[in-house]
Parts: structure tokens; C-alpha cells; sequence
């Protein structure tokens, strides 16, 4: 059996909340998009992927939400991707 370990376990409540109030503040894809930029440029919390992965795995936020939180995330780096590969 595999274990999954706390990532970005050693941040206090309020910190967490803060961010769960911001994130559902974000109605667009770009709100959201700058929102994860700023988050893995200046907290130490590590990537805001693995919060909401946190999150998820707390029960802090519902699975649609973090299903449309990663889904932009992950559709986000993918064209990213798709696009330098363009230009190789």
C-alpha cells in the first residue's frame, strides 16, 4: 500500500484559508492563472497544484472545485508546452 505524504502540510490554518477565499475569488481562467503565478513566485508553500491537491485530499474544498482549479492549471501548462514544441 502506498502512502501519499504531506507536501505543504506545515502551513497554519488561516494561511490555508486565505488562500482556499482567494482562489474562489478567481471567476475567470486569467484571474486564476495570475493568481498561480504570483502564489509560486512568492510563497514558500510550495506549487499551488499540491495545496489544492491538499485541499482535495483535506476535504477543505469540494471535488468540482479542485477538478476546475487543476483543470485550468493543467491546461494552462499543456498549451504552454504544445507551443514551445511549435517551435522546435
Amino acid at each position: 500500500m502506498t502512502i501519499a505524504t504531506s507536501q505543504v502540510g506545515g502551513i497554519n490554518r488561516g494561511f490555508r484559508e486565505a488562500i482556499v477565499d482567494k482562489l474562489r475569488s478567481c471567476h475567470t481562467k486569467d484571474q486564476l492563472l495570475a493568481f498561480e503565478a504570483q502564489f509560486n513566485a512568492n510563497a514558500n508553500a510550495g506549487p499551488l497544484y499540491l495545496l489544492i491537491c491538499e485541499f482535495l485530499h483535506d476535504r477543505t474544498i469540494s471535488r468540482a472545485l479542485a477538478a476546475k482549479w487543476l483543470k485550468t492549471i493543467l491546461d494552462d501548462r499543456e498549451n504552454k508546452l504544445t507551443a514551445c514544441m511549435k517551435h522546435l
